[in-house]
């Protein structure tokens, strides 16, 4: 295991040249060692140390970016797994529904550098966090609500990990699979549909929807049928099963996003379970 780690951190040594090694090794050091703490005396080292390289090479990724360094020290971490996602367009509008503590719309002010910022998030928490983070955004708008098809209020489920926090209650699939989604407490928060929080002027294309509410994609596709006709691609995290109880699937997303004049341009993110089952993708839709 000494062997394995060493190569692993010779690799990470590498990876992390363009930094003063001295300042990036204790991070690193402290990672591995919970690593062999956690796996002492278990047979299933490999994947974890797997885990902790990929969550290692993407500290790595973030402290490259300024934006992204200033970002980490509020403890939010940009979703650079989304360089890879082949968005078309230089988009000048994007609209983050689910922007949790803003990390794709952090994500997106480095990608999109042009473009204007709809952040909507019902958590008071986290919103306050992601206002932080992103405070010098020329073009910030955060809107405290939870997107849904009607106008009004509804219990929110909020979760250990609280970005996986939602309309609906998590089931024992979702709990099993990801750890820290169990139910930690509800509060009250108010819900709109897009079309009534957003004024179709005042986006300029091309125009990015991004939407990911553990399980209420759909209700927020049905409350954004005005909203739709001025996107031009749309990042939708959508399930294969329901870990949330009563979710639509993706299947039902597809083919409301079908009726809107868009394709299904790829899959990226795939989450699987233990046994290398589907469970999550973020879809990317593209304007036919």
């Amino acid at each position: 295991m000494t062997i394995c780690v060493a190569r692993r951190t010779t690799e990470l040594r590498a990876f992390a040249a363009p930094y003063d090694w001295s300042a990036v090794a204790p991070v690193l050091a402290a990672e591995y060692r919970r690593v062999l703490a956690r796996q002492s005396g278990r047979g299933r080292t490999l994947g974890s140390r797997s885990g902790t390289l990929r969550k290692t090479r993407k500290l790595l990724r973030l402290l490259r970016s300024r934006n992204y360094r200033v970002a980490l020290r509020h403890g939010v971490a940009a979703t650079i797994e989304h360089e890879t996602v082949p968005f078309e367009h230089d988009h000048r509008s994007v609209i983050d529904v689910g922007a949790h503590q803003g990390q794709f719309s952090l994500f997106a002010s480095v990608r999109f550098p042009r473009a204007a910022l709809w952040a909507i998030e019902p958590l008071p928490e986290p919103r306050a966090r992601l206002e932080r983070v992103l405070a010098r955004h020329p073009a910030l708008t955060v809107i405290p609500v939870a997107a849904s098809h009607t106008r009004g209020s509804a219990p929110f489920h909020v979760s250990h990990a609280t970005d996986s926090s939602s309309l609906l209650e998590s089931t024992d699939a979702n709990i099993q699979a990801f750890p820290g989604t169990e139910e930690a407490h509800v509060i009250e928060v108010r819900t709109a549909p897009l079309d009534e929080l957003l004024d179709p002027t005042d986006l300029v294309r091309p125009c990015l929807l991004k939407i990911d509410v553990q399980g209420g994609e759909l209700d927020v596709l049905l409350g954004a049928e005005r909203t739709l006709r001025h996107v031009d691609e749309a990042l939708i995290e959508c399930s294969f099963v329901e870990l949330y109880r009563g979710q639509a699937l993706a299947g039902h997303v597809v083919s409301q996003m079908s009726e809107h004049g868009f394709h299904l341009a790829g899959a990226h993110a795939v989450a699987r379970d233990a046994g290398g089952r589907r469970l999550q993708a973020d879809l990317l839709f593209r304007r036919r």
